[in-house]
């Protein structure tokens, strides 16, 4: 069984439910700092399987893999919020120490659940309400719909226009819980890593803007160029959610910033996110060292920039690429500092 240990350095081994990109990502960061990862995953063909000390395989959200996991590790952590609560729930009264808690991660991982703790803290979103059956009244606006439970990078979520499209989309959806939002017509999106130790430090990135294409981060702009009252209020957002879920690690926030110049919620991301991988080469501390010294319980490091700005280009199918960019690669090549 897990313990929490809280002394400086004296957590060794980290368990991440979860093998993906973003623990294989975890890998540098550990090293640096003398700890070993554990990987609880599905498939051995899993990303993050060829970094890690240990692999644990089973589903991410079998309790049962996860008492494997924490039998061998001292802290756990997630790469991911695919996981069932309830379960890892008796696994925590036995001792079993998850970072973030779950207490934490409760009201983020229901989309529906997230917005009502956003509204009730008075932080900014969208218009909101679940969608029961039956209760969309006619659409004059285009609307939002967004599964409530595991979506990603645009995946379950759908930019309606129409009743007819709405009507279509709802045969699909076999009867998922459902979150409907305003649509929101942005001038840009924007997004934050923040991060809090388990003293209460809390250490805020700089605030990026993210380019979408299809739903999918396809470029990250860093320092987003924005007025000095606006970077504020983002970062005391931050700051004040962190606080408010007494946190223990690193979150991704996204945001909108509208045509009147409000900001206003996307979604939370209790996790490492594709928004901050900039600070792997950008920052003093990346992110997911970021991550590894919070749950550890060792002091935040800086997330200042090393530079004075960085431009982050998400590669989708790079590596099924028959292509290796050598002509562009060697023109960013010649950009100094890059």
């Amino acid at each position: 069984v897990a313990l929490c240990l809280t002394r400086s350095g004296a957590v060794k081994r980290v368990g991440v439910i979860g093998g993906g990109q973003l623990a294989w990502m975890m890998a540098d960061a550990a090293k640096k700092l003398g700890i070993e990862l554990v990987i609880q995953t599905p498939s051995q063909t899993d990303p993050a399987v060829a970094i890690a000390t240990q692999t644990i395989l089973g589903a991410i959200d079998d309790a049962d893999s996860t008492a494997d996991l924490a039998a061998i590790c001292d802290v756990i952590t997630f790469e991911n919020e695919f996981v069932d609560l309830e379960s890892l729930s008796k696994l925590e009264k036995q001792g079993v120490c998850f970072r973030p808690s779950l207490e934490t991660l409760k009201p983020l991982l229901d989309k529906y659940d997230q917005r009502c703790y956003l509204r009730d803290r008075q932080l900014p979103t969208p218009n909101f309400f679940a969608l029961e059956d039956g209760s969309l009244l006619q659409m004059t606006d285009p609307i939002v719909l967004k599964t409530r439970r595991h979506g990603y990078d645009g995946q379950g979520t759908f930019i309606l226009k129409t009743a007819e499209e709405l009507e279509a989309i709802l045969k699909t959806l076999n009867g998922q819980p459902l979150l409907v939002e305003e649509f929101v017509p942005f001038e840009r999106e924007l997004a934050v890593m923040a991060a809090r130790s388990l003293t209460g430090e809390i250490v805020v990135y700089p605030v990026v803007e993210t380019q979408q294409e299809n739903q999918v981060c396809h470029r990250v702009i860093v320092p987003a160029d924005l007025p000095t009252a606006t970077l504020l209020e983002v970062k005391t957002i931050a700051r004040t959610l962190l606080e408010s879920l007494q946190v223990v690690g690193i979150f991704g926030i996204e945001l909108f910033l509208t045509r009147e110049g409000k900001v206003l919620i996307n979604e939370v991301a209790p996790r490492t996110h594709n928004s901050g991988h900039y600070t792997i080469d950008a920052c003093v501390t990346s992110q997911f060292e970021q991550q590894i010294r919070a749950v550890c319980g060792l002091p935040l490091g800086s997330p200042a920039l090393t530079c004075d700005g960085a431009v982050m280009i998400n590669l989708l199918g790079y590596e099924h690429s028959e292509s290796d960019y050598l002509d562009k690669r060697h023109q960013l090549s010649e950009i100094p500092g890059a």
